[in-house]
């Protein structure tokens, strides 16, 4: 029974060893719960960023979450809770600004803390004002514009911002994001106010007015998203005319999809969207290690192969070159190129993030008449 024992307990201990081994590597995989648009846009993400990642740090596990259209109320619920959930979130401008405001994203000191350009610059330079608040990092310029169906048109294309409020002209439905921001801005300037005084109307009760019954004039006939991916997939359904949604996911519809859908390039609304940094996270050290190597010149450039947005960092623009799948020259789909921004609204991200939750407020009560 010994001689059993002694040649069965080398054997168990190897077998308890090996299973320990394989516990200590489970435990020591750290899951990063990244949080952003989903669609086209998390695809060229988890491409460019996530997938090179994981592949150089296979202690690092990235999984992605797709509600950054709720960041605020999610991280406001989170902190208050004292339970924050999600490592990293993808944020448009205002958001990020208000979020740094309300004290839920970390500030990041964007010298030390991400890469410098291969010449050197520092990363403050490199991404110069478009970081307009410590606490974002910017990713990408894009822009939120109008698709429409080629096959629905007729010979006479739109090619105004009116067009969309033209429903004799362009009859069928259309497809708006379902909150206050650019769809104020556009009707105002659909309504004949410059580009110039369109913010210093909405600050006033009569601008709010004013541009909520220009909307009143194509409610009926409107299907509100919540999500990028929608627009697209409503225009290939033939359930809209036409619709707003990001440059780069109407981009994927008519290039890579082959859908009957073009773009309107008038008043485009530029924006920023980048990363902020939940205040609270668990796995801090890990993520600010990611950053630095997902907001590097060489990976901004490398999203742009897979979704037609400018790259943030001075350093990257030089770098965008080709579709990583089609081949095609990427830079005329940039809603910077000339040709695409003859006519272009700058959002104002001072004004959205002190005014989002009044006018958010009003829209909704407005939506609900």
């Amino acid at each position: 029974m010994n001689k059993i024992l002694k040649q069965t307990l080398p054997a168990t201990a190897l077998l308890v060893s090996a299973t320990l081994g394989l516990m200590a590597t489970a435990q020591a995989e750290t899951e990063l719960v990244v949080v952003s648009w989903g669609g086209a846009y998390t695809a060229s993400q988890q491409q460019a960023y996530h997938e090179p990642y994981m592949a150089a740090n296979p202690d690092i596990k990235i999984v992605n979450d797709d509600s950054a259209n709720e960041a605020l109320s999610k991280l406001r619920a989170m902190q208050e809770a004292g339970n924050v959930t999600w490592d990293l979130v993808d944020a448009v401008a205002s958001t990020a600004i208000a979020a740094c405001d309300e004290g839920l994203a970390i500030e990041i000191d964007h010298d030390n803390d991400l890469a410098k350009a291969a010449d050197g610059t520092l990363a403050s330079e490199d991404f110069g004002d478009l970081i307009i608040s410590p606490c974002f990092i910017p990713q990408i310029v894009y822009s939120t514009t109008f698709g429409y169906r080629t096959d629905k048109v007729g010979n006479n294309p739109p090619t105004s911002i009116n067009d969309v409020f033209d429903l004799k002209k362009y009859p069928g439905k259309r497809a708006l994001e379902k909150r206050p921001i650019n769809n104020l801005e556009w009707a105002l300037i659909a309504d004949g106010v410059p580009v110039g005084d369109v913010y210093a109307e909405l600050g006033t009760e009569a601008g709010v007015k004013r541009a909520l019954k220009k909307l009143d004039t194509i409610k009926d006939q409107v299907i509100w998203w919540e999500k990028g991916a929608q627009t697209p997939q409503l225009l290939a359904d033939g359930e809209v005319v036409m619709g707003s949604t990001y440059n780069g996911r109407l981009f994927s519809a008519i290039v890579e999809e082959k859908q009957p859908i073009a773009m309107l390039w008038d008043w485009q609304a530029f924006d920023l969207d980048g990363w902020i940094v939940p205040k609270g996270g668990k796995n801090e050290a890990a993520v600010m290690k990611y950053l630095k190597f997902a907001t590097d010149t060489q990976r901004l450039a490398d999203q742009a192969k897979y979704i037609s947005y400018g790259p943030a960092r001075a350093s990257s623009a030089p770098l965008v070159g080709k579709h990583a799948a089609l081949g095609i020259d990427m830079a005329p789909h940039m809603p910077t190129d000339p040709n695409n921004a003859k006519n272009t609204l700058i959002y104002d991200y001072e004004f959205w993030a002190d005014n989002t939750d009044d006018l958010t407020e009003q829209f909704n009560v407005w939506l609900a008449q």
